[in-house]
């Protein structure tokens, strides 16, 4: 990526698991990229040429020919911010009157419409802190918070599917013990997936000893321990440290904020997105 926030056509390639080759092929039968020349004549592809490969993908995916595909894709172009934050709230007002089929539908349009990264970090991880603030303030109910809940998680976690496979750096990804708070940890996979990660999922209120097990199997660059409220990570300080000195461990979540400088972790604030584009470049050093 240059400093500006342009992809060569190698980090394109990475991010969508798309070859370079195919890439150029569809940038010269369906004009899908429309990348900028830098100084030295060399092409440079933005995130709405990511977003475009990503939408191409899904429709072919759902069984549409290359070309149909790229149509459909050239037509999702990304929009501006007021039409991510109406999607959003579409998504919002139908899982609050627990209609799953209208929330379904509003999902599957921010995703024709916007790329991962857009509706990963517009989208999802907005609602979920007001889908939190609601909780705490009264506004939302248990049974309005555990039905989106459930749906964003499946909906996430049909994204993932596959999210192992490939010849990218792994990732362990897992809750602390006690944690039960997965989809910010789910997001933040989908998007190291995108940038070309293979993720080992280990779920919601994983023992220290278990992730240090998976870990050995797979060799990751990074072990990411999620906890929303830094006593979690607090009461397994000790187990904590242990792992460090076999891995290069993250915290990630609320909890990683607050968790004080004793153990030798990367802290991962912010959003998925930024998390992820983070832990990418740690992994290139």
């Amino acid at each position: 990526m240059t400093e500006s926030g342009e992809l060569r056509i190698g980090e394109l390639s990475r991010r969508s698991g798309v070859s370079p080759e195919l890439l150029r092929a569809w940038e010269r039968r369906y004009s899908l990229l429309q990348p900028a020349r830098s100084a030295g004549g060399l092409r440079l592809y933005s995130l709405d040429d990511l977003g475009r490969v990503q939408a191409m993908q899904k429709h072919l995916s759902e069984g549409f020919a290359a070309a149909e595909a790229a149509a459909l894709a050239n037509r999702s172009s990304p929009g501006d911010e007021s039409s991510v934050e109406a999607g959003r709230n579409q998504l919002g007002e139908a899982l609050a009157r627990f209609d799953d089929g209208a929330a379904n539908a509003a999902f599957d349009a921010l995703l024709a419409r916007f790329s991962l990264d857009t509706v990963l970090r517009d989208v999802v991880v907005p609602y979920l802190h007001e889908l939190g603030e609601g909780w705490e303030s009264g506004t939302v109910s248990i049974a309005q918070e555990h039905f989106a809940s459930t749906l964003l998680r499946g909906r996430l976690l049909g994204l993932a599917r596959g999210w192992g496979q490939g010849m990218g750096h792994a990732a362990v990804l897992a809750c602390a013990p006690g944690e039960h708070h997965d989809l910010g940890l789910l997001a933040f996979g989908l998007a190291l997936r995108s940038r070309g990660w293979r993720i080992v999922y280990l779920g919601t209120d994983t023992p220290i000893s278990s992730i240090a097990d998976a870990a050995r199997s797979c060799d990751p660059a990074f072990v990411v321990i999620s906890a929303v409220d830094v006593r979690t990570l607090r009461r397994h300080a000790a187990e904590l440290e242990g792992l460090a000195t076999e891995f290069r461990v993250c915290l990630g979540g609320a909890g990683a904020e607050t968790a004080n400088g004793r153990l030798d972790a990367i802290r991962l604030v912010g959003d998925p997105v930024s998390g992820a584009d983070h832990l990418t470049e740690l992994a290139r050093r």
